[in-house]
C-alpha cells in the first residue's frame, strides 16, 4: 500500500491541545483548503484511511493474550511487556499504557482519517466516487467497532441524519474534544456502526481489483458480526445477523486438504476463504523511532521462540502469545486444525531460550517466517497478512445467529466447518452433544484459536468470568481508558472512567 498521509491524525494528539495557547504553523502538506479536487486525491485520501488498519495488530496481540487460551509469555526475569502481562492476569489499570493506549490512539486516528475524506465527500464529482465514499464508511465502521469492543461507549460526534443517529462526517479538530460526549451506551454505539455499514453496502462492489479494499461481502460480514455483538443487549438483532449472513453464504469457499494446511502462509493470502484481510508487506524498512511507519506487521515477532533458536523456516521471536496445554488437548489427532494452530516444540525445549509461561507450544498461524524480501533487519515489518474475517468465521457466526433466532441452518453451517477440519462428515453435529450453541462456541474456540476472537466471544456470550482466571464481571468486559487520555481531554469527570477501574 502506498505511503500516503503518513502524518498520523491521532485523536489523542488532537487532545494534546489541552493547553491555553496554540502554535499556528503554515502547513507544508495538502490540507482541507486545497485538497480533494480530483479522483486521485480522493483515492489518496482513501489509501491514507486504509493505512491505519496495519496498526491493528496491537488489537489482535492484546486480545489473544487477554483470552483464557494464551499466556502472555516474555522474559522470565523481568516484565518486558508489562501492559500485556497485566492484561493476561486481568490486573491492568488506567495507568497501563503501551498497547492499550496504542489501540485507543491508532483506532481514533483511522476514524479521523475516514472523517477527513467524508467531510469533503461532496466537494468534487467524478465517476466512481460513490465507491470511494462507501469504502470510507466501511473503514469508519471497522475502526469504531474496534474502539467499542475494547473501550465500550466511546466518545463520538453524533447527529440525527435521515431520521437516525449517525456519526458526524467531520473530523475532530483541536478544541472540539471538550464538547464531545460518550455515546449513550454500547448498544447505541453498535447502532451507529450498523448505519455506516448499511450505507457502505449500497455502493461497494462484489469484486475488488485492489485486494486491500473491502467488498460488499466484507461489509455484509462485518454488519452481521456487529448485529451478533449487539444481540447481547437486544436479542432481536440475532435475526438481523442471520438474515445478513445468509446473503453471503455460498459466495466464498473453505480451503480444504493441503490448501488448508497452508492457509496462513503467504501463498494463500487473499484466497477464496478470505472475506477481508489486512495487508502487510516487508519491502519498506521500519525503525524504532516510528514503528507505525512500517508497512509490515510487528505481531509475528511476538509469537516466535526466544533466541537462540535456529530453524530454516521460522525466525526467532520474543516468546509471547503462548498457547495452553488445555487448548491443545481440545484437538484430537484427526483434526487438521491442530497442525495449523500449534508450532509444537514440547520435545525440543532445549533448542530455544524458555521464557515466562513457557509451554513448548507457539502460535503457528502468525509465526515469524524467514523470507528474503523483508527490508532491513528490524523485526517490525513482517509480511504476514491478518485474516480479519475468514469464511469459516462467517459460517460459525451464521450458525450462532440462526441458533439464536430459531433458524433452520445452524447445523448445516457448523457441519461445513467440521467437515473441512476432519476431511469428511464423521463429526457432524448430533443432539447427543447437548445444546448446539455450546457446540458452536467450542467450534469457534478451536477454529479461530490465536486469531484474536476468543476474548470477545467470551465477553459477548457472558462466559468470560467463568473461563478467564482473574476476570471480574462488570469490569473486565472492556478495558480502561488510558488515564493520560482522559487527562489530556480534560475529561476525567465528563467522560468518566470505565466501570470498575
Amino acid at each position: 500500500m502506498k505511503n500516503i498521509f503518513k502524518t498520523v491524525m491521532v485523536f489523542s494528539l488532537v487532545l494534546l491541545g489541552a493547553c491555553d495557547d496554540y502554535v499556528e504553523l503554515d502547513p507544508i502538506a495538502p490540507n482541507s483548503d486545497n485538497y480533494f479536487n480530483n479522483e486521485q486525491e480522493y483515492e489518496n485520501g482513501l489509501i491514507g484511511a486504509y493505512d491505519l488498519l496495519q496498526s491493528s495488530f496491537w488489537n489482535v496481540l492484546t486480545s489473544v493474550i487477554a483470552s483464557d487460551d494464551y499466556a502472555a509469555g516474555g522474559d522470565s526475569f523481568n516484565f518486558d511487556q508489562p501492559t500485556l502481562q497485566n492484561v493476561n492476569q486481568m490486573i491492568h489499570t488506567p495507568l497501563d499504557n503501551n498497547q492499550l493506549r496504542d489501540i485507543w490512539n491508532l483506532m481514533y486516528a483511522g476514524l479521523n482519517r475516514t472523517n477527513f475524506l467524508l467531510e469533503f465527500k461532496d466537494k468534487t464529482d467524478f465517476n466512481g466516487k460513490e465507491v470511494i465514499i462507501a469504502q470510507a464508511y466501511f473503514l469508519r465502521a471497522y475502526y469504531t467497532f474496534e474502539l467499542v469492543k475494547f473501550f465500550g461507549n466511546v466518545p463520538l460526534k453524533v447527529e440525527t441524519r435521515d431520521g437516525v443517529s449517525r456519526i458526524v462526517d467531520q473530523r475532530v479538530i483541536i478544541g472540539e474534544e471538550y464538547d464531545i460526549n460518550r455515546t449513550e451506551s454500547i448498544a447505541a454505539a453498535y447502532s451507529l456502526i450498523e448505519e455506516d455499514l448499511k450505507e457502505a453496502i449500497l455502493n461497494l462492489p462484489v469484486i475488488e481489483d485492489d485486494v486491500y479494499k473491502a467488498t460488499k461481502g466484507a461489509a455484509q460480514a462485518l454488519l452481521g458480526k456487529v448485529y451478533l455483538y449487539h444481540g447481547t443487549f437486544d436479542d432481536t438483532k440475532f435475526a438481523d445477523a442471520a438474515s445478513t449472513f445468509s446473503e453471503i453464504i455460498g459466495k466464498y469457499s473453505l480451503k480444504t486438504g493441503e490448501d488448508y494446511l497452508s492457509l496462513f502462509e503467504s501463498s494463500a493470502e487473499n484466497g477464496s476463504e478470505s472475506v477481508f484481510e489486512i495487508q502487510y508487506t516487508g519491502v519498506e524498512p521500519a525503525g524504532w523511532d516510528c514503528i507505525i511507519c512500517s508497512e509490515g506487521s510487528y505481531f509475528p515477532k511476538f509469537c516466535g521462540p526466544r533466541s537462540p533458536y535456529d530453524n530454516q523456516v521460522y525466525d526467532t521471536g520474543w516468546g509471547f502469545c503462548l498457547p495452553s496445554q488445555e487448548l491443545y488437548d481440545l484437538f484430537d489427532a484427526t483434526d487438521s486444525r491442530r497442525d495449523v494452530t500449534f508450532y509444537d516444540l514440547r520435545d525440543q525445549q532445549d533448542t530455544y531460550s524458555q521464557g515466562r509461561d513457557d509451554t513448548g507450544l507457539f502460535n503457528k498461524k502468525y509465526m515469524p517466517r524467514k523470507v528474503d524480501d523483508r527490508a532491513g533487519s528490524d523485526p517490525l515489518n513482517y509480511a504476514n497478512n491478518y485474516r480479519s474475517i475468514r469464511y469459516a468465521d462467517v459460517l460459525l457466526m451464521a450458525a450462532e445467529a440462526d441458533a439464536q433466532s430459531s433458524g433452520a441452518n445452524a447445523e448445516n453451517y457448523l457441519n461445513q466447518v467440521r467437515a473441512r477440519a476432519y476431511g469428511d462428515n464423521s463429526h457432524d453435529f448430533s443432539s447427543t452433544e447437548g445444546d448446539i450453541l455450546d457446540a458452536i462456541y467450542l467450534e469457534r474456540r478451536k477454529e479461530l484459536a490465536g486469531e484474536g476472537h476468543r476474548f470477545f466471544d467470551l465477553v459477548r456470550t457472558n462466559k468470560a468470568a467463568a473461563a478467564i482466571p482473574g476476570f471480574t464481571a462488570n469490569k473486565n468486559e472492556i478495558f480502561p481508558i488510558p488515564l493520560i487520555e482522559l487527562e489530556l481531554a480534560n475529561a476525567v469527570d465528563s467522560w468518566g472512567q470505565n466501570q470498575g477501574y
